[in-house]
């Protein structure tokens, strides 16, 4: 009996050390883990601060100085606000269009009106920045002075017409909020999502004549040359039937004569529009319509020039090859 209960308190002493070394253990991961994300935070917020003040200009040649990373931020347009909430600047934004949609939580963000935007509104918010956008311009001009002549830092964002510029725009507001590594961070991962886009497609054999709509009969209008949907198109490797320069209307007729491979809608007003353009005059002895190739795509993705851009143009690949992504 003597050597049972010997056994017993040694099982029960053993058992207390290891839990003892373990509670030790676990201090010392407490004790540790919190310092060095202190320090991370640190570096980081250090590091924000060596970045300003900074002086950029903006799409309109206006130099924009900024003493320290903005905390109230308003944005006007929806490219905008998808880079902005990208770079992790929720908390910051106080401000939107009433068209944002995405990310989700845009639509609990206080909204500033649409193409007609509430100058009054965005005064009494005081923003320490707002970020308009070129396309705005000749429309908007005088309630920009507006903002400006209150006091408020404007600042315009080019209207970029291709990747590399939509990469510069992410990187420039980035660098105005500093968020420099998240732009960068932002960007590289768009670049892999294009080069690996490219990639698939240049494995297709049968290249695909395309013809791109965004708008329904009987003003149907479609991008050609010098367009960001051409630069989609040159990417993967497809034709546009559209030759003609930027933006131009085109009649069903010349479509039917055309004969594209693929139809790609980039809209949504419709409804049922899929079906819609399979029943124009015409355009059952079109090639897409008797493949089953009219697609449609979303806008958004495919025309915000912002983060999700490089999802765009996968959209748009999948739409005219999609036996490259296994479908």
């Amino acid at each position: 009996m003597k050597k049972f209960w010997q056994l017993w308190l040694t099982a029960v002493l053993a058992t207390f050390l290891l839990t003892a070394c373990g509670t030790s253990d676990d201090a010392k991961k407490d004790e540790t883990t919190p310092a060095t994300e202190k320090t991370d935070k640190a570096e980081t917020e250090q590091a924000v601060e060596e970045a300003f003040p900074v002086t950029l200009t903006d799409a309109v040649g206006n130099d924009i100085t900024l003493e320290k990373a903005p905390e109230t931020i308003v944005s006007m347009i929806p490219s905008n606000t998808e880079i902005l909430f990208a770079l992790g600047l929720n908390e910051e934004i106080i401000g939107v269009n009433d068209w944002d949609d995405y990310p989700e939580e845009a639509l609990k963000k206080e909204k500033i009106g649409g193409m007609e935007f509430n100058v009054e509104k965005i005064i009494s918010m005081n923003p320490e920045i707002v970020f308009a956008h070129e396309s705005m311009l000749g429309t908007s001009d005088e309630g920009l002075q507006q903002l400006r002549d209150a006091g408020l830092n404007v600042f315009v964002v080019k209207n970029a017409a291709d990747f590399e510029q939509t990469y510069k725009t992410i990187e420039t507001i980035g660098q105005a909020t500093g968020k420099t590594e998240e732009a960068e961070a932002i960007v590289d991962e768009m670049k892999a999502k294009v080069e690996e886009v490219i990639t698939k497609t240049q494995a297709v054999e049968n290249k695909k004549r395309v013809f791109v709509e965004t708008s329904d009969a009987p003003e149907i209008y479609a991008p050609g040359k010098n367009t960001f949907m051409q630069e989609m198109l040159d990417m993967i490797g497809a034709e546009n039937i559209v030759t003609g320069e930027g933006w131009v209307m085109i009649s069903p007729e010349e479509i039917v004569n055309q004969d594209p491979d693929v139809i790609i809608v980039m809209y949504s007003y419709v409804p049922d529009i899929v079906e819609s353009v399979k029943k124009r005059d015409g355009f059952s002895n079109v090639t897409a319509v008797k493949e089953d190739a009219v697609v449609q795509v979303d806008e958004n993705l495919t025309s915000r020039t912002g983060p999700r851009l490089a999802q765009g143009l996968e959209e748009v690949a999948r739409a005219i090859y999609p036996e490259a992504f296994g479908e």
